[in-house]
This record gives C-alpha cells, structure tokens and sequence, in this order.
C-alpha cells in the first residue's frame, strides 16, 4: 500500500478502516517537499515544524470535504502556503513590526542558522530572495526552486498565469541587480 497514486490515497482515507494510515501515508508523501516550500516563506526551522504541523492539521480535517477539483498536489501546497503567509502575518501583528523589519528579522534567521549551508553564491542569493516582496519570493521559490510550472502556481496562488509570470520577472530582475552590488 505504499506507492498508491493519489486517487488511491484519498480512496482509502474516505474508508473509515483504512483513513488513518492513508493519512500518513500522504502525509509522507508530501511532508517534505511541503516542509521545504514552507521553510523558504518562515525561514526558521522551527517556525517551519509548526507550520508543517498546522498545514497537516488542516489537511486532516479538510480532506474528507477535498472535492477533487484541483490535484491534491496542488490542495496541499495551497493550505501550506497559506498557513505560512498567515503564521508571517501573526508575527508581524505580534511584535508590531513592519513588512521590512520581518524581511530583515528572516535574513537574520536564515545568516544565523545551523541548517544553512551553500557556498557563498547560494546565500547571496538566498538574501536576494529576502529582499523580494512577499508573492514575488513566493512565486520565483516556486518556479525557480521546486520547478512548478506556472498553472499549478496559479491554482496554488489563486492568481492569474500572466500576474505570475510578471511578478517573476520582476523577482529576477531584483535578484540580478542584487548579485552585481558588490
């Protein structure tokens, strides 16, 4: 029962006998590519061990409603990158700080962090990425890193192909005017 397709997963999960371990093995299925998509949004990884664990959270209780209408793939990035921009959102509330104090508070994060290794291009270029503004950082992480093509970030995002194609333009043009400072 391991290497079920997704259809077969949600299958056994609307089973009431076999739900549970459908649900694991969904969940590793997809734990890491959902840790790591969430960890480039939060930065600290134990901010991301909570948000991993609210977006399984969520899928839990959503999943029996899941109507199928997008990839479950795609349902699942939706919920981990919403609970993500919300936990960024709380903690801006939290300590009162503006947009730029959380980017450079995540930069900071990412500099001090013992998960963080790369030579020195990859953290120029993960600082670059800090810099961005929100959905542009979401969208050049998604495209650029985990190499999804711009109609499954749209059904993720909610946002238009061509507005994701724009803001990703924009994100590389900013990232390359980034590396040249020196």
């Amino acid at each position: 029962m391991g290497h079920l397709d997704d259809k077969e997963l949600l299958e056994r999960f609307r089973n009431p006998e076999t739900r549970s371990y459908a649900f694991n093995l969904i969940v590793r299925k997809y734990q890491e590519r959902l840790y790591w998509h969430i960890r480039k949004i939060v930065i600290s990884h134990d901010d991301s061990d909570d948000v991993i664990q609210n977006t399984f959270l969520k899928v839990w209780t959503g999943l029996e409603s899941f109507r199928e209408d997008s990839q479950l793939f795609t349902w699942l990035y939706r919920i981990a990158t919403n609970e993500a921009l919300t936990f960024l959102k709380k903690k801006r509330r939290k300590f009162a700080l503006p947009l730029v104090e959380v980017e450079q508070q995540l930069a900071r994060t990412f500099e001090a962090s013992p998960h963080v290794d790369g030579d020195e291009i990859q953290i120029k270029l993960q600082k670059a990425i800090l810099t961005l503004p929100e959905k542009q950082r979401l969208v050049f992480n998604m495209k650029y890193f985990e190499e999804l093509k711009y109609e499954e970030i749209s059904e993720i995002l909610g946002t238009s192909v061509g507005a994701l194609k724009a803001s990703f333009h924009h994100a590389v043009k900013k990232i390359e005017k980034y590396m040249d400072l020196d």
